[in-house]
């Protein structure tokens, strides 16, 4: 049987591997298995992109990757990215799009692409991409950045530097933001690590303050051109995720506040989903056609605000082809890092409670929606195949 081929491109806060810790680890290992209690075999991959790269560049790192290890066999692929990460999936997809050093050979493979599936993508670009683009919101960036490295793989971070983030998004509100103060508590997270640790998450950092087109083109602003420019490919399967977490709502607090670092975790989260909350009445993070509110309910029995986020990005914003789930959860809970059993560790406290059960709710769709989309494009085939002709 010829296997499936699964591509993942990690977002913002993404990596392949970093510190000895997998971005995708859960959702490589619920993916592979779930075609295997199918009977069917799927090989998982994961792209290393640059995280804060612009999406062309992102893009043409991805689509070379597929180039490169799809093989001839003539077997479906599928491409499913976390945040930025969906963005890079719709652009390598486009039958109009131009990547640098790619050319139409290269994009052969785009024959068997049979879906796209974008998890918490910013399809409408997010208010937070303007906070990160300025000189200060680049240092909080990388420190937020730091301390996510850090609670994925030691389960808590040091208090001290949590206490400084939580300080500097403070002082940055009140016009006296101290780049000094983050230095010094990246230096700390860093020190923190292991040695081969660290120099990974070091020279991470320094990908993320050499290149930061990919953050000027989240901005909503950005969006509009991008939604202009890309087109959906004929015959492919769309689908998406999306997800929010309370605001500002103790009864979902209570948990993270048993502990301190659950507590300045907590805090770190709600000036992020704050950030995120931002409404810009010209650039509306959402559908231009209104659908996005009518699509959300059909999940979700409570009335959300239409500001509603998981942290980093507007719920609306993440509203892509068909919706195949919308839930509690935060920006990086769905691809695994949420607290539970099995090794799982949190990203930061936003209250979602999302669980295993519901990740495997998530894994069981989007499975689902891959093998459809195998199953309509056999279909499909068999339709325009023409008939045998009477002996």
């Amino acid at each position: 049987m010829i296997p499936a081929r699964i591509y993942l491109s990690p977002g913002m806060f993404g990596f392949a591997q970093l510190a000895s810790f997998d971005y995708f680890g859960h959702v490589s290992t619920a993916l592979a298995d779930r075609y295997r209690a199918r009977g069917c075999e799927a090989l998982v991959r994961v792209c290393e992109v640059h995280p804060t790269a612009s999406l062309r560049r992102r893009a043409a790192k991805l689509a070379r990757m597929v180039a490169d290890t799809a093989g001839d066999d003539g077997g479906p692929i599928h491409v499913i990215g976390h945040s930025t990460g969906g963005l890079d999936a719709r652009l390598v997809a486009s039958p109009t799009v131009h990547l640098p050093g790619i050319d139409r050979a290269d994009l052969a493979w785009t024959a068997r692409l049979r879906s796209v599936t974008s998890l918490n993508a910013p399809h409408y670009g997010t208010p937070l991409a303007a906070f990160f683009a300025t000189v200060s919101g680049q240092r909080l960036l990388w420190a937020t950045s730091a301390l996510t490295v850090a609670a994925l793989k030691l389960g808590a971070p040091p208090l001290g530097a949590a206490s400084a983030v939580v300080a500097a998004f403070a002082r940055f509100q009140l016009r006296g933001f101290e780049e000094s103060l983050i230095d010094r508590m990246i230096e700390g997270v860093i020190r923190l690590l292991d040695d081969a640790s660290s120099a990974e998450l070091r020279d991470w950092l320094r990908q993320l303050a050499g290149d930061q087109g990919g953050i000027v083109q989240l901005m909503p602003e950005a969006m509009d051109l991008f939604q202009a420019g890309i087109e959906d490919r004929p015959g492919v399967r769309y689908q998406s995720v999306a997800t929010y977490a309370p605001r500002n709502a103790l009864r979902d607090w209570v948990g993270a506040l048993r502990s301190p670092w659950g507590a300045l975790s907590a805090m770190i989260f709600t000036a992020l989903s704050n950030l995120t909350a931002g409404e810009n009445e010209r650039y509306p993070c959402a559908p231009p056609d209104g659908s996005g509110p009518a699509r959300i309910r059909a999940f979700v029995a409570e009335d959300l605000p239409a500001n509603a986020n998981d942290g980093v990005v507007p719920l609306l914003s993440q509203v892509w082809g068909e919706l195949i789930w919308v839930g509690k959860a935060d920006h990086l809970d769905v691809v695994g890092h949420f607290p539970g059993r099995d090794g799982h560790n949190d990203w930061l406290a936003s209250g979602a409670r999302f669980d295993q059960a519901r990740f495997d709710l998530v894994m069981d769709r989007i499975v689902a929606g891959l093998v459809r989309s195998e199953d309509d494009a056999e279909s499909r085939a068999a339709a325009q195949a023409p008939s045998a002709e009477p002996a």
